[in-house]
């Protein structure tokens, strides 16, 4: 079908689902794949455990999957340029230790020490990024390098004992505390306003520069879905799901932090001059250099962002376990570059969204949960998330060479 440009639309919403089904079968899936896995696990899990879907353990699964989501969004960035960074949980763990020696030993306010945190994230990941881009070190050996040494960094630091207590009640009530009713309702309306508007924008825009808009029916249909499913869950969320005698209700505070750092990601990787470039140097570096794009730059910052938001999933478990221990974060990075592979992100660059690392995240989280819930050994949980990654990383290739035969 032929599009007129300035027509005002891009054909009917039929020929938006053909146009759909024909980037699926030329190797473009997306989140497809874990979307699909997120309804399969949700059917099975509640047909084999009648807890699963309860108010509890909802709330609980997306407590859960906060710390993995965040982490597996910090490394979104350095993917996207088909890079690694194997020190980004440690990194958290160094910063949060930090973070703690201010606080408990030196009576510095949390909001200082939680700033300085960052800042020693964010100067990690400009280190890494210098020696990768600059020097041309590869990133595997670097963040390796530093995945060993900041292990050693965070004993230092801490001390023989290796563990600290959280006193910061700010802190504590991140992943252990909600929101008002009231709030909870507040936030979904503000952010259904928000992507409404943004939706409205960028038609209007579109249509100023004589490009042609998609059905507004498409629009419309997004924005009711987002609308029931989120109005659906905010009052799930809302019903006391305690089981003593004190209420428990609401959502809980980490969502709507999550969801925001979701957000504001997204527009930046989206709408931004610096997404467009990350996307290009992922795509080929040496096309994007000849255009003119400063690759060295563009990567240098993709490490910087890695390691910040890789500090924000240090302060989510810091404030879920109530401590900061000298062993955090040497496990979870490898759980979120299996996240994001699973929610469809593409290890060889260029390809994926901030939503695909949530998406990824909340599947390998189901997977945890509803394991637990049914009994099974620990031992399995391993081995079945191993196959879904090797299952993505299968699915990512093949859709990758389908998609360079398809043109």
């Amino acid at each position: 079908m032929s599009v007129t440009i300035g027509s005002g639309h891009e054909g009917n919403v039929r020929e938006q689902i053909n146009a759909y089904k024909a980037r699926v079968k030329g190797g473009e899936m997306g989140a497809l794949p874990s979307v699909l896995s997120l309804f399969v696990l949700t059917v099975l899990f509640s047909a084999l455990n009648p807890y699963f879907l309860t108010e509890g353990n909802f709330a609980n699964l997306l407590t859960q999957t906060a710390t993995l989501m965040m982490i597996a969004m910090a490394l979104v960035f350095v993917i996207l340029i088909a890079e690694i960074d194997l020190s980004a949980g440690v990194t958290s763990g160094v910063a949060m230790a930090l973070f703690i020696i201010m606080t408990n030993r030196w009576g510095i306010d949390w909001r200082l020490s939680i700033l300085a945190g960052l800042l020693c994230g964010m100067a990690i990941g400009g280190i890494i990024g210098f020696f990768v881009a600059k020097v041309g070190v590869p990133s595997f050996v670097v963040t390796l390098g530093l995945f060993l040494g900041f292990q050693g960094l965070q004993l230092a630091l801490l001390g023989d004992g290796g563990i600290y207590r959280i006193e910061v009640p700010e802190i504590r009530a991140i992943m252990n505390d909600n929101l008002p009713a009231w709030l909870g309702w507040t936030f979904l309306l503000v952010g259904w306003s928000l992507m409404a508007l943004l939706g409205f924008y960028d038609r209007r825009v579109r249509s100023r520069n004589g490009l042609a808009n998609r059905p507004i029916s498409l629009m419309y249909s997004k924005l009711a879905i987002v609308g029931v499913v989120g109005a659906a869950l905010v009052a799930l969320l809302n019903t006391n799901r305690s089981t003593s005698i004190k209420e428990i209700s609401g959502v809980p505070i980490v969502v709507p932090i999550a969801v925001t750092i979701l957000f504001l990601g997204t527009l930046l990787l989206d709408r931004t001059r610096f997404g467009r470039h990350l996307y290009a140097v992922g795509g080929n570096p040496e096309a994007a250099r000849r255009s003119g794009i400063k690759v060295v730059k563009i990567r240098i910052i993709a490490f910087v962002l890695c390691s910040s938001l890789a500090v924000i999933s240090g302060i989510f478990n810091a404030s879920r376990v109530g401590a900061v221990e000298a062993t955090a974060g040497k496990a979870i990075v490898l759980s979120g570059v299996a996240a994001a592979v699973v929610g469809g992100v593409s290890l060889f660059g260029g390809r994926g969204r901030l939503i695909h690392a949530a998406v990824g995240a909340l599947v390998i989280a189901i997977i945890d949960n509803g394991l637990g819930l049914i009994g099974l050994p620990a031992g399995i949980n391993f081995l079945v998330t191993g196959g879904v990654l090797i299952l993505a990383a299968t699915v990512d290739a093949v859709s990758r060479k389908r998609s360079a035969a398809a043109r």
